[in-house]
């Protein structure tokens, strides 16, 4: 169990909240999905460290080694999440630290705001991604069916009453229609995710050397011809959440 200190409100408070609130505070149970996207923002950011010479070479070998040993306990089931530490990146963190002390320089130049907004979009690209590659071998399953059935007929219903007849490949079509529509807007989302926010502090940037465009490329937040692609205002780029918005959409 961590203790008040190592909690986010760990600097405010003496005393611990009571089990209700625990519970309610609590997103690892469901954020922990986020874990791979954590660690490859931590990946790039050390190494963007290393790169500016706030960490050595060997610090950065020590937390990329520690980041991959993580990984491999999560894939294989083994790692331990802790509901009192809140939340994927605290535990993550936390398990860091006790690997290597060189884990305890990993946030200069990052705040858990900027990394948990980094973390959301690079979910929300890989899952527009695999979603739009899905809807695909979906439209391709109707669009053989539709050929293969482009003269049955059937009849064709509006307002729950047999209206026309049609044939099944038209009937199919009309839902190929339909999912090519969500393959646009899974694009679009995901284009939309593509803006890397590291770098962006609590609200307002850092005064450390960082480079954010070394981050953006490593983390893939690029446009067509590799350019780095970078939020443009701390303040809203930790507070913006309209991409929860459009994927639920």
């Amino acid at each position: 169990m961590a203790d008040n200190k190592q909690a986010t409100w760990g600097g405010r408070f003496t005393d611990g909240p009571s089990d209700l609130m625990k519970w309610f505070g609590e997103s690892v149970s469901f954020d922990q999905r986020l874990a791979p996207f954590d660690v490859a923002g931590s990946k790039a950011h050390s190494a963007m460290l290393a790169k500016v010479g706030l960490l050595t070479d060997e610090e950065r070998d020590a937390i990329h080694a520690g980041l991959d040993e993580l990984l491999g306990e999560i894939d294989e089931g083994s790692f331990n999440w802790d509901a009192s530490l809140e939340d994927v990146h605290m535990n993550l963190e936390q398990a860091l630290l006790e690997k290597t002390p060189a884990a305890a320089k990993l946030h200069a130049g990052r705040s858990r705001n900027d990394q948990v907004a980094t973390d959301m979009r690079l979910f929300f690209k890989d899952a527009c991604a695999k979603l739009g590659e899905a809807v695909e071998t979906v439209m391709k399953a109707l669009l053989a069916q539709a050929k293969a059935h482009a003269t049955a007929p059937m009849p064709g219903y509006t307002h729950l009453q047999r209206a026309q007849p049609v044939t099944v490949g038209h009937h199919l079509l009309a839902h190929l229609e339909a999912f090519a529509r969500d393959c646009v807007r899974f694009s679009e989302v995901g284009d939309h995710a593509n803006v890397c926010p590291l770098g962006s502090g609590a609200i307002a940037g850092s005064t450390l050397p960082i480079d954010r465009e070394f981050v953006a490329r490593e983390l893939g937040f690029v446009d067509e011809e590799g350019e780095p692609r970078l939020t443009a205002n701390g303040m809203d780029a930790v507070a913006d959440r309209d991409l929860f918005v459009e994927f639920a959409g």
